[in-house]
């Protein structure tokens, strides 16, 4: 990534966590992704119960590959020999100690939107897990709620081609959200959190001034 570029991501990230942090979320700098991961894996004590949300951050950051090392009670929902077994892993996550996770978009009013096919996702970052961290490239910061339900329509088809569901958006000769009516929809759920008032700090947010994910 260029200075420029760089320079941009770093002073929305300052104006961004000022917001989080009256909305009482725990906003964290990391000056790149390999030191996103590091503030990850230092908040979790080893043996800890671990759920995780669908991310191409996570992979992108290395961090699922950490928490799949062994030294921690991993909650593997990609494993399973059945539909029903992932759904299980799924509501297993409600107990988690920490739910480790990416956002599709976070507000300049410090607002996580998020857009979830089965929501899990989206649910347990609302409640269920103790803690839950939210690790962020800056191109998912935005300006206003509808930007972000904007932004992650716009990347619904490369999730949805990700994780090989036949929807129209996946499609070669489409690409594009069509607000489909098909079994596999990944658009199913929609949540926006507006803060972290009620449990105070359970959120934390670690931000990146890199492009990171979808």
């Amino acid at each position: 990534m260029d200075n420029v570029k760089k320079w941009i991501y770093e002073r929305k990230i300052r104006d961004c966590m000022k917001v989080l942090e009256e909305k009482q979320y725990n906003p964290v700098y990391a000056k790149d992704k390999d030191e996103a991961r590091k503030i990850v894996m230092d908040m979790i004590p080893e043996g800890a119960k671990i759920a995780v949300g669908g991310s191409v951050t996570l992979n992108e950051t290395g961090i699922l590959d950490e928490i799949q090392s062994g030294k921690y009670n991993f909650i593997d929902r990609y494993h399973t020999s059945s539909f029903e077994e992932m759904l299980d892993k799924y509501r297993e996550g409600y107990t988690a100690d920490y739910m480790v996770s990416s956002t599709n978009a976070i507000t300049m009013k410090g607002q996580l939107v998020n857009i979830d096919c089965t929501g899990n996702r989206t649910s347990q970052i609302v409640f269920g897990p103790k803690k839950v961290i939210i690790v962020a490239g800056a191109n998912k910061i935005v300006e206003t709620v509808e930007d972000g339900i904007k932004r992650a329509k716009s990347v619904a088809p490369m999730n949805a081609r990700r994780i090989t569901h036949k929807t129209p958006c996946a499609t070669d000769d489409n690409c594009r959200c069509t607000d489909c009516n098909v079994h596999p929809r990944v658009c199913n759920v929609t949540s926006i959190v507006e803060g972290c008032t009620y449990f105070p700090k359970r959120i934390t947010i670690v931000l990146v001034p890199e492009d990171l994910g979808y």
